[in-house]
């Protein structure tokens, strides 16, 4: 995980790409979101150390489950590389989660919430909603909440 603490400037430039079209997709759009898909609360600190990778794989699985989507759109080809890239994150990551042992704590408290709202969304919302969601979202998921979780693992 530790390599993912910060991206590539290539990789960086490749999401900023995709970014800038996605939200140039979502200009022609109307849509609307009834909550907010992402929890307010974000910010990955306030999780232990072992909930974080948790937490980030589930942004990561709705995140990739709405991108590919895309992919049949004109979308396709600015997203190949930014979907390979969050393919990689997500199989490293799974790696980092099934490592811990399965008796281990369940999710509770914020987890919980975080889990539940990331769920529920993908269930409630648009596709319009997820959309957007998830590309406000995407590089405070590349920056902030990447780097917490590849530090975390590091120092675990």
């Amino acid at each position: 995980m530790g390599r993912f603490q910060s991206l590539s400037p290539r990789e960086l430039d490749a999401f900023k790409k995709a970014k800038d079209a996605l939200e140039e997709s979502l200009s022609t759009k109307n849509w609307s979101c009834a909550s907010r898909p992402f929890p307010r609360i974000r910010d990955l600190r306030h999780l232990q150390v072992w909930e974080r990778p948790v937490a980030l794989e589930a942004e990561l699985d709705l995140t990739l489950k709405v991108l590919e989507a895309l992919t049949d759109s004109s979308l396709g080809t600015v997203l190949d590389q930014p979907l390979r890239t969050l393919h990689l994150i997500r199989w490293e990551l799974q790696a980092c989660v099934r490592a811990r042992p399965t008796a281990g704590p369940r999710p509770r408290g914020r987890l919980q919430h975080w889990l539940h709202r990331l769920q529920e969304a993908s269930k409630k919302e648009s596709q319009g909603c997820l959309e957007a969601s998830v590309t406000f979202n995407l590089f405070r998921l590349l920056t902030q909440d990447l780097k917490w979780v590849a530090s975390g693992h590091l120092r675990a």
